[in-house]
Parts: structure tokens; C-alpha cells; sequence
């Protein structure tokens, strides 16, 4: 089974059901997806994510893609679910997660449903980090506006002379 956002919850008071899904969970650079199409090269897939051709082989490489399909002449066929799995990991990257750790979840995701603990430990460690760093940046925010707010008045004294 690979976890794209539609994945089933097993625990909690929504057992069994879908969970809220986020406001923006797939991919949004790029093109949207032909109707009616299941298959695409890496040059679409580069095209549609904003990911580079390179990046893409190297995700494969390292086993953060799960097993991309080929054509018998060996030309990667990327499917919707794989670029479900790619909006995934984007976010997870723009959220600063550590490719390691990204690895390990495709590796979980991978080894099925007796691993849904483990990956909420490791999402959940993952999102305190990230409510972590956006506290840092709203610490810092408040700095630059007082700042800006310094210098404007400053500029607004100098303009009454």
C-alpha cells in the first residue's frame, strides 16, 4: 500500500474513515493534469511538479519514489499516484524534513499498515519541528516590523523639516 493524502486512518474517533483532508495536499506548480491520462513522461512530471528530471531519477535512485513503471524500451511512465506521492514529499521537503528521514517514511509507507505507528511518531516529531521553526520565524517577523516601523518614523520626522 503507498500513502498518497486519501489514506485510510485505523485509530482515533474517525476509525475507519477518511481523514480531514488538508487544504492543499496535491501538487500546484505546473500544469494540471490531463483528464483521462494515467501515464507520463519525466519530462511531464517535471513540467507539472516544478521538479527537475535529475531530481526525479535521484529520488527513484534513493528509494523515495516507489517503483516507477518503464516502457519496454526502459522510458519511466509515471502514474497519478505517483504524482500524488510526489505533492507529498514535496510538501514534506518545503516543510524542511531531512531526505533521511523522507526515505524512511517511503520505507514504512512501503512496508504497510503494521507501520502506521511509526510513521505518526514520525510525522509527529516532524510537525513539533515544524511549529518550532514557525514560531522562530514569527519571533524574527516581529523584529523586522520593528524595525521597518523604526525607520518609517524616523523618515516621517526627517520629511516634516
Amino acid at each position: 500500500m503507498t500513502v498518497t493524502q486519501s489514506e485510510r486512518v485505523t485509530s482515533g474517533a474517525a476509525a475507519g474513515r477518511l481523514p480531514a483532508r488538508p487544504r492543499d495536499c496535491g501538487p500546484t506548480l505546473g500544469h494540471p493534469r490531463p483528464a483521462g491520462r494515467d501515464q507520463y513522461t519525466i519530462s511531464e512530471v517535471a513540467d507539472h511538479t516544478g521538479l527537475s528530471a535529475h531530481t526525479l531519477r535521484w529520488y527513484e535512485r534513493i528509494g523515495l519514489m516507489p517503483h516507477v513503471d518503464r516502457t519496454h524500451t526502459g522510458q519511466r511512465r509515471f502514474t497519478n499516484r505517483d504524482l500524488d506521492w510526489l505533492g507529498l514529499v514535496t510538501k514534506l521537503r518545503l516543510t524542511g524534513m531531512p531526505v533521511a528521514d523522507m526515505v524512511r517514511y517511503a520505507e514504512l509507507v512501503r512496508a504497510g499498515e503494521c507501520t502506521f505507528a511509526e510513521r505518526e511518531q514520525l510525522l509527529t516529531a516532524h510537525r513539533e519541528d515544524v511549529r518550532q521553526r514557525i514560531a522562530e520565524l514569527r519571533s524574527t517577523l516581529d523584529v523586522l516590523d520593528y524595525k521597518i516601523d523604526i525607520y518609517a518614523d524616523a523618515r516621517r520626522a526627517s520629511e516634516r523639516f
